[in-house]
């Protein structure tokens, strides 16, 4: 699925004039990576998780695995939800909640997952369903520590409806769901979705914005949205846009319940600016967004930026930091994208680069007089480690760090399908 995740059309551009800060390394900081669980690819456990994970008030923490091979009648594209809870001596215990793709069940779960206020969890299958064309799904925990899936939506590849959500979702103050889908929609190039309770007790679809290949809108959005305090929703899409290499958008929220797309920023291959933005965004207090680039910037090896409001209603693109900023062994091709501590600092994943492996990083940005400098916390691919971390980041209250990599690991019989893993300050 990486493939897919990462298929993008490259284009010839023109230059745009961009402000790129200065930006500087330091050397790892006394980091410790602790390995919590390896995903074997060849058991009843799940494997390549790809997302986020979250935690909840406990300290347990939940994730999707997107591949899975016992009992699976897709030829592995089942995939799993899990939870992992630590234990009273030390150590992790995984718990599966709910293995897909049997009958008309959804499969290839590659987003992330989110709560409700019961403590229900929701999240979306790229494929399967009674459609084929993937689902939205609820899981529902009951008495003695079962949970219990329901299908909340099938999408269809019927020209309208969306196909293959892979973000993760995100709620409204009401209680709707709205997600992004890869393809499907009246221009075959994507959704942006909403889907909202009916009075019979389903879930009712509604499309907001189908994207289009016109060389203004952009196209394929594989990253989940976000909200601002006024309910319009933001995202990216890697492709499209007036250059061909991705944008930041905004959908504004009318007051006739109608959705207006506008896009913030147009990314550019100028050997300046970033682009194909993999991940999703992030605001600051101040109500700038965040950022990364898979690819681009002065090194071609990708980029963090911020978006700033500007008082004509217009977004100005910085880039903070640029990756690739060899000899020193830096992260390069961040997918996912940015979570920010209480004093302000920026945390992400490499998907390669890191010394001396080159399987990928966990990095820190900090502010300093309008520079930031980058920190490299921890390099993977040390001896039975997790290596390419494609998802995002999670704090616990400790100020630990929790992520997953697709790859690496290993269990007692040397199979490598990914783990999760913690970075202690």
């Amino acid at each position: 699925m990486l493939s897919c995740k990462l298929s993008t059309r490259i284009k010839a551009v023109s230059a745009i004039s961009i402000l790129t800060l200065l930006a500087a390394i330091t050397p790892a900081a006394a980091q410790q990576e602790t390995v919590l669980h390896s995903f074997p690819s060849s058991t009843k456990d799940g494997y390549e998780p790809f997302d986020t994970l979250i935690m909840d008030a406990a300290g347990n923490l939940y994730g999707t695995a997107s591949y899975s091979a016992t009992g699976c009648p897709q030829q592995f594209f089942c995939g799993i939800v899990f939870e992992l809870m630590p234990a009273a001596g030390g150590g992790w215990t995984e718990k599966i909640l709910h293995t897909f793709g049997k009958g008309t069940d959804g499969n290839s779960p590659y987003s992330g997952l989110i709560f409700d206020e019961a403590g229900n969890l929701y999240g979306t299958t790229a494929g399967g369903g009674t459609l084929g064309a993937g689902t939205v799904f609820e899981l529902s925990p009951k008495a003695g520590g079962i949970w219990t899936e329901k299908i909340l939506h099938n999408f269809s590849s019927n020209g309208i409806d969306g196909v293959s959500p892979e973000g993760t979702l995100v709620f409204d103050a009401a209680g709707n769901l709205y997600g992004t889908t890869l393809a499907g929609g009246s221009h075959f190039q994507g959704t942006v979705f909403e889907l909202t309770h009916s009075a019979a007790g389903g879930w009712i679809e509604k499309i907001l914005h189908n994207f289009n290949d016109n060389g203004v809108d952009g196209v394929e959005p594989q990253a989940g949205l976000i909200f601002d305090s006024a309910g319009n929703l933001y995202g990216t899409t890697p492709d499209g846009g007036a250059y061909g290499y991705g944008t930041a958008f905004m959908l504004k929220h009318s007051a006739g319940g109608g959705w207006t797309e506008k896009n913030l920023h147009n990314f550019n291959d100028d050997g300046i600016d970033g682009n194909v933005p993999l991940g999703s965004l992030i605001f600051d207090a101040s109500g700038n967004l965040y950022g990364t680039t898979w690819i681009g910037g002065v090194n071609n090896y990708g980029t963090v930026y911020k978006l700033t409001l500007t008082a004509g209603g217009s977004w100005n693109e910085t880039v903070l930091y640029n990756f690739g900023q060899n000899p020193i062994g830096d992260g390069v091709h961040p997918a996912a994208g940015l979570i920010f501590d209480s004093a302000g600092n920026l945390y992400g994943t490499t998907l390669y680069g890191g010394a001396p492996y080159n399987e990928g990083t966990v990095f820190e940005l900090m502010p300093s007089g309008g520079n930031w400098t980058e920190t490299l916390l921890y390099s993977f691919g040390a001896s039975l480690d997790g290596t390419t971390p494609y998802s995002g980041l999670v704090f616990d209250k400790s100020g630990h760090l929790y992520g997953t990599t697709y790859m690496g690991g290993s269990d007692a019989t040397g199979q490598v399908g990914g783990t999760v893993f913690e970075i202690t300050p």
